[in-house]
Formats: C-alpha cells, sequence, structure tokens
C-alpha cells in the first residue's frame, strides 16, 4: 500500500509538473529567426550570466523587445540576446527576404477591417508612412488588403519592428501574423 500512495504521489507530481511546462511553451509571441549563433542571458546586456546558446538559422519566438536585446524562447531555452541577430519574417534571411525589383510602385493600397475586402477601409497612396497606427485608433484593426499599383511594407509593431511583410499583390485574408495585429505601414 505504501508503493501504491507513492506511486500515486510521483504521477501527480508529473502532471503537476507537464502542465506548467505546457502554459509555460504556449505563452504569446512573435514568430522570428536566430539570424547568426545566439547566446542567452538572464538580462538585457553584456553583464548578465548567460544562460544558453541557439543555433543560426531556428525558428524562435520573441516575448518582448527593448532598444538592443529581446527575450527569445526557442531550441536552447529561453533568454536575453542581442536584437542585431533576430530576424522576424518569414525565412531567416534578412528582411524584407532578399531583393525584388519588380516590387510595384506608384499608385494606392487599401487596408480592410475584414476579410476579402470587407468592412472600414484605409486607402493610401505613394509616400504615406505610419509608424504607430495606434494613434491614429486603428491598430490592430485590418483583416485583408488591395493593391491598386503600389506595394508596402506592413510590420506587426510601431516603428516597423517584430514580424513585417513586403505586400505586392492583394490578399483577401492577410498573413496569420498580421492579421488584427498590423501597426505600422509604408506606401511605395
Amino acid at each position: 500500500m505504501r508503493q501504491f500512495s507513492r506511486l500515486l504521489a510521483t504521477l501527480a507530481a508529473l502532471i503537476v509538473l507537464s502542465t506548467a511546462v505546457a502554459q509555460a511553451a504556449s505563452e504569446s509571441g512573435t514568430h522570428a529567426w536566430s539570424a547568426d549563433h545566439l547566446t542567452l542571458r538572464t538580462g538585457p546586456g553584456l553583464a548578465y550570466d548567460v544562460t544558453g546558446e541557439i543555433a543560426a538559422d531556428l525558428a524562435i519566438k520573441v516575448l518582448r523587445c527593448e532598444e538592443l536585446w529581446c527575450l527569445v524562447d526557442g531550441p536552447g531555452g529561453r533568454g536575453w540576446t542581442t536584437k542585431q541577430y533576430v530576424v522576424f519574417g518569414l525565412t531567416s534571411t534578412d528582411w524584407p527576404g532578399g531583393v525584388n525589383p519588380n516590387y510595384p510602385e506608384g499608385g494606392s493600397i487599401c487596408f480592410y477591417s475584414g476579410t476579402n475586402y470587407t468592412g472600414s477601409e484605409l486607402c493610401m497612396s505613394t509616400g504615406r508612412v505610419i509608424k504607430d497606427l495606434a494613434l491614429l485608433g486603428i491598430d490592430n484593426g485590418f483583416a485583408s488588403v488591395r493593391v491598386l499599383g503600389a506595394s508596402a511594407a506592413a510590420c506587426r509593431d510601431r516603428d516597423f519592428q517584430s514580424y513585417c511583410e513586403r505586400i505586392i499583390a492583394d490578399q483577401p485574408a492577410l498573413h496569420p501574423y498580421l492579421r488584427r495585429a498590423l501597426s505600422s505601414i509604408r506606401v511605395y
């Protein structure tokens, strides 16, 4: 009977531990890549202790950033690393993901609050730059985009931070990283 009680206690501890690990892994963050070998630290700076490493060219999750440092989670652990080796994009290639000399320029682009070009719209012409849509009261409010001769840089966070995408064609539903998460736009 004593061994059975010990077994039950061990199983209960394992269940609690696995639940805690699952909750920690489910913390929200922004998808990114390690552009180079990342050294993880306990805080944002070289004075903090090293806690782990993440190899180059791996998918990571960015939990938050400061001016020069980001708190990341990935294969190799969780910790602070220098922002210069964190790439926010679909691939580990530095944004905008390579050179494409055929990006459309001139014209306009319209963002819509609903998918399939429905709901309220914000149309902008070439040269328009909005570094923070929150200042206009429309942060995180767009779900689709229609391109009318222009192209746009669209980013999750203000000041063109976090995940960014160069929009060159109509999208009846924005990429999941941008849908209802768009905070800065530059129209070309």
